[in-house]
């Protein structure tokens, strides 16, 4: 269970950097095309499967408006996928206790996860939303 846990959070690791660099390389225009080349290249570099997953993902090897689109569908799926994903991790870090790495049994007298943490989580999450929401509609530019 522990295994399954740290593996669901490498690969939530991988989507967030994901995520991000189509975020960072999407609006500047050219670096768009340059960005889908980058990933045309390193796809097609993994053995056997590499051209299969560029024609999968992409459609060809060129670097045109069809492959843009697919580029944009996957900017905008993969936030979905990660909040999929994070609810899949809290789930497991629920099961096996997320400050109990090594799986040793925890003391019974501790307090339990769902009643501090949970609230404590919902109140972090309300707080930090309503800074973002205050920052993105009071000074715009400073995003």
């Amino acid at each position: 269970m522990i295994k399954e846990t740290w593996n669901i959070g490498v690969i939530l690791l991988l989507l967030v950097m994901a995520t991000a660099f189509m975020g960072y390389v999407l609006p500047w225009g050219q670096m768009s095309f340059w960005g889908a080349t980058v990933i045309t290249n390193l796809l097609s570099a993994i053995p056997y499967v590499g051209s299969t997953l560029v024609l999968w993902i992409w459609g060809g090897f060129s670097v045109d408006q069809a492959t843009l689109a697919r580029f944009f569908v996957f900017h905008f799926i993969l936030p979905f996928i990660i909040m999929g994903t994070s609810m899949i991790h809290l789930l497991f870090l629920h099961e096996t206790g997320s400050n109990n790495p090594t799986g040793i049994s925890s003391n019974t007298d501790k307090i339990p996860f769902h009643p501090y943490f949970s609230y404590k989580d919902l109140l972090g999450f309300t707080v930090m939303l309503l800074l973002l929401a205050l920052l993105s509609l009071l000074t715009p530019n400073l995003l």
